[in-house]
């Protein structure tokens, strides 16, 4: 199976179309890294500490300092616990709701900025394969379950060494901190653990930026098509050539057909003789020029001939002026001032037949 879907996987040489992202996209499936989440979440969490890591501290301690003065105060019964419960609950949620809160809105803030407002109730849908244990081992060994363990012994071994070069040089008076107060080496803590945290988000934002190259890359390698599917897509797009063409011949039929029940009401039919017709239709009340009503070549030049014989409309050979009406005229428009002196003759001389004048 394996095997299989690397072949599957080199024979995808296209491009992916913007109908297979657009498409990805509401499915849920979008480059996206958590390690950009995470190193933003913990500089969050770093400018958090720093900012509003005193005030939270104090709000904490004074709620939680009756506790140790004087705990005999405090009743153990299921009610009074209830409610003591419920209050120690409010005040350390009211302490560390800005801290949350802003934790919270980076998390959501990084998902948007990588690739935008994105809602899909594909991955809400449960899929029994994931409960498949073969299914879990074949993810684990796959070259994507490599990869990711990889990355995560490269993670480690990079904060860890972010983390120890942060803090080294100040480790080396650290026996003196025997002597400090409480306030000192609480104070002495605080500086460690930022520079610490300074070192870790630093390495973070460097693995962010490796990661999310990489989930785009695959993210795109995935998404790649073969030529089979572009052409696929193409078809779906374009419509089918095949269906193209039938549609195409029926629409050419149908205006056929419209063409020849004009040739009934057409004064008369020029011919070449044989291979192009023109049907004119002249009507001075209406009319400022002969309006051109079918025309064809070939076969349809003699289906034209057939319906005017049928009809008693006049066939007049003018093989020049024949070709010139097809070529330079379409259906259903007046002629050009160039071919007026021609028309008005066989026209005119139509109208001689029938007893009709020309108007002047």
């Amino acid at each position: 199976m394996a095997e299989q879907g690397e072949q599957d996987q080199e024979s995808k040489t296209e491009e992916p179309t913007s109908k297979r992202l657009q498409e990805a996209r509401e499915k849920g499936q979008v480059a996206q890294s958590r390690e950009v989440a995470n190193a933003a979440i913990l500089l969050a969490g770093t400018i958090a500490l720093v900012a509003m890591g005193a005030d939270a501290a104090s709000k904490i301690f004074w709620s939680m300092r009756s506790f140790v003065e004087r705990p005999h105060s405090f009743a153990l019964d299921a009610d009074a616990a209830t409610i003591l419960f419920w209050a120690i609950s409010a005040d350390l949620a009211w302490a560390l709701l800005p801290i949350l809160g802003l934790l919270l809105a980076v998390g959501l803030g990084t998902s948007f900025v990588q690739h935008g407002f994105l809602f899909s109730a594909e991955g809400l849908k449960p899929k029994w394969s994931k409960l498949s244990p073969m299914a879990g081992l074949k993810r684990m060994f796959s070259s994507r379950g490599l990869v990711e363990l990889v990355k995560n012994l490269f993670k480690l071994v990079i904060v860890g060494a972010a983390a120890t070069f942060a803090v080294m040089p100040w480790m080396t008076g650290v026996e003196q901190w025997v002597g400090l107060g409480v306030e000192d080496m609480l104070s002495a803590t605080m500086g460690l653990t930022f520079r610490m945290l300074t070192g870790v988000v630093a390495a973070m934002a460097l693995i962010a930026v490796l990661d999310y190259g990489y989930q785009w890359w695959d993210h795109h390698r995935q998404m790649r098509m073969t030529k089979q599917e572009v052409r696929e897509e193409g078809k779906q797009q374009e419509g089918d050539p095949h269906i193209k063409s039938k549609i195409r011949a029926l629409r050419v039929e149908r205006a056929r057909r419209r063409m020849m029940q004009q040739v009934p009401e057409a004064d008369v039919v020029v011919t070449n003789p044989t291979h192009y017709a023109v049907a004119l239709k002249y009507d001075p009340d209406r009319m400022s020029a002969p309006r051109l009503v079918a025309k064809g070549v070939d076969q349809v030049a003699q289906r034209i001939r057939e319906v005017a014989k049928e009809h008693d409309v006049p066939l007049m050979e003018n093989p020049p002026l024949a070709r010139a009406l097809y070529a330079g005229v379409e259906l259903d428009r007046e002629i050009p001032e160039e071919h007026y002196r021609a028309v008005a003759q066989i026209i005119g001389y139509v109208m001689k037949l029938k007893g009709r004048k020309l108007p002047a």
